[in-house]
């Protein structure tokens, strides 16, 4: 599938992105960001958007890092429940 370039605003700046599959989801990505930072901005003393910017990276950075590791957790538990599994049967 060919690339589609996709319009969107995040923080009052223009940006085409090319996305893969559904344009909606690249949308949604960007509404979210666009948010996310205009929620930052209106909290902090500084309009500087690169700090706003690095603010709302490191907020997402930590959401993926929680994220991973309570897929981790998931995955470890699922091994556990898998042995005891695997235990019984072979009983």
């Amino acid at each position: 599938m060919a690339k589609q370039p996709v319009r969107v605003h995040i923080f009052n700046q223009p940006y085409t992105l090319l996305a893969d599959g559904d344009s909606a989801e690249v949308q949604r990505a960007a509404d979210e960001i666009d948010s996310l930072m205009t929620s930052i901005a209106q909290r902090t003393s500084s309009p500087d958007s690169t700090r706003v910017a690095v603010l709302a990276c490191l907020h997402l950075a930590d959401k993926l890092h929680t994220a991973e590791q309570k897929l981790k957790g998931f995955e470890d538990r699922s091994e556990r429940i898998a042995g005891l599994l695997r235990s019984t049967l072979a009983s």
